[in-house]
């Protein structure tokens, strides 16, 4: 690690949306030359027949838990159904039955709206602490022959699904909102050009959709081989091992992942960090 020197001038790339201005900043602070691309858009789906379903055994009792994976998903659902489940009768179905919360984020939204948590998931929060605190949880949330509703953040979790289906469980998916790619994706286009040229030191990934479109647009500029050189000559951070995975299923490997997966602790470390690896890099490559 080496300290006090930040990223010192290094061209850093992130392809954050919602929270653009506020990467910009922190890469800026830890001496960077950032260039934010947005790469993706939350579009709400709802009222879909999922979620009003949902609502609907939400008031009969027909869950015996809910997991909420996203923030984001969470505040989408309660307002999508509001026409049909207010935010008191949600609140009050919600605390008739085990309410589960992958992080921080939705941890937040609930407590927010005055739901009791039964169970907090852990860092990293992916889903494998989900099952892991389930587990160890068996007797204050039973699966076995109960009905799990699970709140999807853009796309399903094969393995989240088939571990409660393993543990005897049927599985409820309410799909709440997609990626879609960002509707001005001239930036994104720039950044994988910037990349493809090698005029990217450090490249910061902090969700999985965002690796997929990624991807996506260097297939369609025919630039995907170049993308993939120019990710193996930078420092690629990733804010977890869930974007991790998803950056090895498209031939990446993430070089560092924070302590903790949050943004100020992604970028702080990566200041910290890319000096040192990129000279390692270089030094295997030369």
């Amino acid at each position: 690690m080496v300290s006090g020197e930040g990223f010192s001038g290094l061209r850093v790339l992130s392809l954050e949306s919602r929270r653009a201005k506020e990467m910009a900043q922190l890469i800026a602070n830890n001496g960077g030359v950032p260039t934010v691309a947005p790469s993706t858009r939350e579009v709400p789906e709802g009222p879909n027949d999922d979620e009003l379903k949902f609502a609907a055994g939400l008031r009969e009792s027909k869950f015996a838990a809910v997991i909420f994976l996203t923030g984001v998903g969470t505040r989408h659902l309660a307002q999508a159904i509001e026409s049909v489940c207010s935010r008191e009768e949600l609140v009050a179905a919600l605390s008739r039955t085990k309410v589960v919360a992958r992080g921080p984020k939705p941890v937040a939204v609930l407590r927010e709206f005055g739901v009791p948590i039964t169970l907090a998931v852990p860092e990293p929060n992916t889903w494998r602490e989900l099952l892991q605190g389930l587990d160890v949880n068996a007797e204050q949330i039973p699966l076995r022959g109960q009905v799990v509703a699970v709140q999807e953040y853009g796309v399903p979790n094969p393995e989240l699904y088939s571990g409660l289906k393993e543990r005897g469980a049927e599985v409820f998916p309410v799909h709440v909102y997609k990626w879609e790619p960002p509707e001005d994706t001239a930036p994104l286009r720039q950044a994988i050009t910037a990349l493809s040229r090698g005029e990217i030191d450090v490249a910061m990934f902090t969700s999985s959709p965002q690796v997929h479109h990624l991807f996506q647009f260097a297939g369609d500029m025919n630039l995907r081989d170049a993308l993939l050189r120019g990710l193996n000559r930078a420092v690629v951070a990733s804010i977890g091992p869930t974007t991790s995975s998803t950056l090895r299923d498209f031939g990446v490997r993430a070089d560092m992942e924070p302590s903790h997966p949050k943004m100020g602790f992604l970028v702080k470390e990566a200041a910290e960090q890319s000096h040192d690896l990129l000279r390692r890099k270089h030094a295997i490559r030369s």
